[in-house]
């Protein structure tokens, strides 16, 4: 359900799950709206936001509130698409433009880079890598990335970066990924897939093993984990790609929120692909704070023409939306 009140308040959800919207929640130099597309989002320790995004100041690190805390990473990256800070204290980032994931402190210090900047693997080699796209830690620390717009594979390696090995391939079968978009991993070791394009998210044990699959889905985007000894997963949804079934109602794009074992308790957006308030264009990343507020990066721009054929962008979107839990 959306609420469009008089006073322009826009509440997604229904009763334990109701969110208020806060499109303007980030205050950029240039003002709320963003010329760039927003790839990914991660939270740290003290619910500071890092928004990965396709521009010139590739990590903009926010307070809570919206306040610009700092910028870095520029000259770096050529195209963010994946990040996400982990139990170790630092930032993964993902750059699917290269071919690379580094891992860096929070201020912007390159530890770790995994793969050969803008060398990649043979097309769907399954080799690494080939347009990477997301990382997860395990308990132990080791790392998980998913290889998804050349490749269609999980890769697995030590915590210092030697590669231990790799699973999946092209196909619908279980184990078999179409465009292995996000991963996450939770305290015992399971490893969850946002199988894209088969509309699927994937459970594996941390050996590659595969368990189950949810389905229910529309083009899993974003997937991150929230906290506590039960955590709610959080799904971006793309939405449909085809203009035949464009403006299928209840079809995406949206926010699914479930249980551990893919059950939906709620979801977020009824509307259309659009730029009306209350919609939502590209939901490309997804993270939660500790106090249950969802941030949602959106990729609008690269997705416009695809979505809007003959139609010009906007040359301002709301990029990064907040959905204050109420």
């Amino acid at each position: 359900m959306i609420e469009n009140c008089q006073n322009q308040e826009v509440i997604f959800g229904d009763g334990n799950h109701r969110y208020r919207l806060e499109d303007t929640w980030a205050k950029i130099p240039d003002g709320p709206y963003w010329t760039h597309d927003v790839a990914s989002i991660s939270i740290d320790a003290k619910d500071n936001v890092y928004a990965f995004v396709r521009g010139p100041h590739p990590v903009m690190v926010f307070d809570r509130e919206g306040n610009l805390l700092r910028t870095w990473g520029e000259s770096v990256f050529s195209n963010p698409h994946g990040s996400h800070i982990a139990a170790d204290g630092h930032i993964y980032l993902t750059d699917n433009g290269d071919h690379t994931v580094r891992k860096c402190t929070l201020e912007g210090k390159i530890l770790l880079t995994i793969g050969i900047p803008h060398q990649p693997s043979p097309y769907m080699s399954n080799r690494p890598f080939n347009q990477c796209t997301h990382t997860a830690l395990s308990p132990r620390g080791d790392i998980f990335i998913s290889d998804g717009y050349g490749n269609a594979a999980l890769h697995k390696y030590d915590p210092n970066g030697k590669y231990l090995f790799t699973w999946g391939g092209s196909g619908t079968d279980p184990g078999q990924f179409v465009l292995p978009h996000n991963i996450v991993c939770d305290d015992e070791g399971w490893v969850y897939v946002a199988d894209r394009e088969n509309h699927r998210v994937q459970v594996f044990d941390g050996d590659g093993r595969y368990e189950t699959q949810w389905n229910n889905l529309t083009r899993p985007c974003g997937l991150c984990m929230g906290g506590g000894k039960k955590p709610l997963f959080y799904i971006s949804e793309l939405g449909p790609g085809l203009e035949v079934i464009r403006n299928t109602p209840n079809f995406g794009p949206r926010i699914s929120i479930t249980n551990a074992d893919g059950s939906v308790v709620a979801r977020l957006g009824r509307e259309v692909a659009g730029t009306q308030r209350g919609a939502f264009i590209t939901p490309h990343g997804i993270a939660v704070d500790s106090h249950g507020d969802i941030y949602i990066g959106e990729c609008a721009f690269g997705q416009w023409h695809t979505l809007f054929p003959g139609q010009t962008p906007p040359a301002l979107i709301a990029s990064l939306k907040k959905l204050v839990k109420i």
